[in-house]
């Protein structure tokens, strides 16, 4: 009976997603499972051994090549091959069919524009938006996504073009600070400057009780004022992380 030679330098795999990077005149592939490579991209999937089918590093997924350790060391520096396919599945383009990639960015898209209408508010009304409205306001500023960013990254890119053709503004967090230390009023001036609206405004004994609705943007900038007073006569409370006026109807 014959035997069916298999070369040392190759590796059958099935039902893969390859993803492909070119350098210095070279091609490199990694095998990963499918529906991982968008999952570890955005951040989701943590777990390396969840998205690589196997650590090793090709020439050619689909022929079961695999990648001279030579090569490797002279192109990436390295020849730790983990390295290499962790490098190679944030840079690289991942090889899917036209009917797979297209499903992709749709869902993609729809995902932005969710991560829209969840943190952002009609600036008159304090509504939130339908994310029905963010795909149509998306579409009128000719918006592409981005494979190989998150959707996070891209939603805050969206927000501020859509801007142009639909009023809108990051939900406002409303904090409470207060504070005893002796420093209070050049604290308070610093936490007015950093909030976009002063609600509430107390002085008892020395000690001030501030509500301020912020932009999340500017969250850490207070985080650090508050952390900033090592006798711990400051302390901050989020009172709510997204104010809208409350309803069930979207703005459509």
């Amino acid at each position: 009976m014959s035997k069916i030679f298999t070369p040392t330098n190759q590796i059958r795999l099935t039902n893969v997603a390859v993803v492909r990077m070119k350098k210095n005149g070279k091609r490199f592939e990694i095998a990963c499972y499918k529906n991982k490579v968008v999952s570890w991209r955005n951040g989701i999937e943590k777990d390396i051994d969840e998205v690589l089918q196997t650590h090793s590093v090709f020439t050619n997924v689909s022929k079961g090549q695999v990648a001279k350790k030579e090569d490797l060391q002279k192109i990436f520096d390295t020849d730790n091959s983990t390295d290499i396919c962790k490098h190679i599945l944030e840079k690289g383009e991942l090889q899917i069919s036209d009917k797979e990639r297209s499903a992709q960015l749709d869902a993609s898209y729809k995902d932005i524009a969710t991560i829209v209408a969840d943190k952002c508010v009609n600036p008159e009304t304090k509504r939130p938006y339908s994310v029905t409205m963010i795909e149509k306001a998306m579409k009128d500023v000719h918006y592409s996504v981005k494979p190989n960013r998150n959707s996070k990254q891209q939603a805050l890119d969206v927000i501020r073009l859509i801007k142009t053709v639909l009023p809108l503004d990051r939900a406002m967090m409303r904090l409470k600070v207060e504070s005893t230390s002796k420093d209070a009023k050049k604290l308070k001036e610093k936490f007015v400057a950093l909030a976009s609206s002063v609600e509430s405004e107390n002085w008892d004994s020395g000690e001030i009780t501030l509500v301020l609705l912020i932009d999340p943007g500017n969250y850490r900038q207070i985080d650090e004022l508050v952390r900033s007073d090592s006798k711990g006569t400051t302390q901050m409370e989020v009172l709510s992380l997204k104010e809208v006026v409350e309803g069930d109807t979207f703005l459509d």
